[in-house]
């Protein structure tokens, strides 16, 4: 079933899954990962998304999705809604084979309870996408690519973009639907950044 979360007028699209929760043993470190988006449509690279995650603001988040990075979950998933002014939303499994009218109702059966903080949705920042209940983060993952300020203290905050913002902003100027899904599909791969 598709759950629409309205904001202002704008959109979220999330699946519903049952809830669970983290293993005690996920715990992400003090120090802040960065993993690199390395972002592609059809055969051209569109280029990187260099992500810092923060563990001291959203430890179940960031534990999350650097364990769903490390399974390669992401890779091949799509950048399924994309609002100008707003957001660009990827991470769902579904979008990896499945039909595009289910793109957006996917998830990892393991779910993370919300963690807000006073971390602004300002552009550049990665938040958890979502149902209307707060606690059902399961990867999917939003950038902001400008103010949204609105989000704050009800969507969980957990990185931001640290290089690579005109990449971001190709993928939300490109051609869509009406449902905000690109017409030639954006897909993504995420690695850890390596350490040099």
């Amino acid at each position: 079933m598709n759950l629409f979360v309205a904001f202002g007028g704008l959109m979220l699209l999330a699946g519903a899954f049952a809830m669970t929760t983290m293993p005690s043993a996920a715990q992400a470190s003090n120090d802040k990962p960065e993993f690199v988006i390395t972002v592609r449509q059809g055969t051209k690279v569109l280029g990187e998304i260099v992500l810092r995650l923060w563990p001291d603001v959203a430890p179940g988040h960031v534990a999350h999705f650097t364990a769903r990075v490390a399974e390669g979950y992401y890779d091949n998933t799509a950048f399924h809604r994309v609002i100008p002014n707003f957001m660009i939303q990827g991470g769902d499994p579904n979008s990896k084979d499945q039909p595009r009218e289910t793109w957006g109702t996917g998830g990892h059966p393991e779910k993370v309870k919300a963690e807000f903080s006073k971390k602004s949705h300002a552009r550049g920042v990665l938040s958890a996408a979502r149902t209307n209940d707060p606690n059902s983060y399961g990867g999917q993952f939003f950038i902001c690519v400008g103010d949204a300020s609105f989000l704050d203290g009800q969507y969980s905050a957990f990185g931001e973009v640290v290089s690579g913002m005109e990449v971001a902003d190709a993928v939300v100027s490109s051609p869509r639907d009406s449902r905000d899904n690109p017409l030639e599909k954006i897909s993504m791969t995420i690695k850890p950044k390596s350490t040099k």
